[in-house]
């Protein structure tokens, strides 16, 4: 009953799309291989959140959330070895709601393939206080987390 959820991350074994697509179809998509999908970090790589969990509706969300950073000086993908927080970086994690990620796409796509499962929050912002960023953040997952329509709009202009 043990199931293993991969965080795809530009340091595992399946760290992109096509990583994850070769290390899901070499395990032959097996049940207990799923993943912890995380948008920020497939954002980061210039990968469609939205794209990447309509393919792999295996996921099991956790959100946390990222901003590109000083795109005048640094390479967006990089960090510079520059400590995480400091703006100059081309990348930072940010708590939900002050990054680029679509989460109404997101959820709309969960909603889409009938996910009822938690959402939950990595939270990893070296900018703000954590106390404060964790209630926000939790506040914030609260207003974003809607349940689809019981009623499409189509049925709703039907004349019976």
């Amino acid at each position: 009953g043990v199931k293993l959820a991969l965080e795809v991350h530009p340091t595992e074994i399946a760290f992109d799309y096509y990583s994850t697509k070769k290390l899901l179809d070499t395990l032959e998509w097996r049940p207990t291989l799923g993943l912890n999908f995380d948008p920020s970090h497939l954002q980061w790589q210039g990968v469609d959140p939205c794209v990447f969990l309509r393919d792999f509706a295996a996921a099991l969300p956790c959100a946390h959330e990222g901003r590109k950073g000083d795109a005048g000086r640094a390479r967006r993908h990089f960090g510079s070895h520059i400590e995480f927080g400091d703006t100059r970086r081309g990348w930072n994690f940010v708590s939900l709601g002050h990054g680029d990620v679509d989460f109404d796409g997101i959820i709309r796509e969960l909603n889409q393939m009938g996910y009822d499962g938690p959402l939950s929050v990595e939270w990893e912002d070296s900018g703000m206080e954590r106390t404060f960023g964790a209630t926000e953040a939790f506040e914030f997952t609260k207003q974003i987390n809607f349940s689809p329509s019981d009623v499409s709009f189509d049925a709703a202009l039907k004349v019976d």
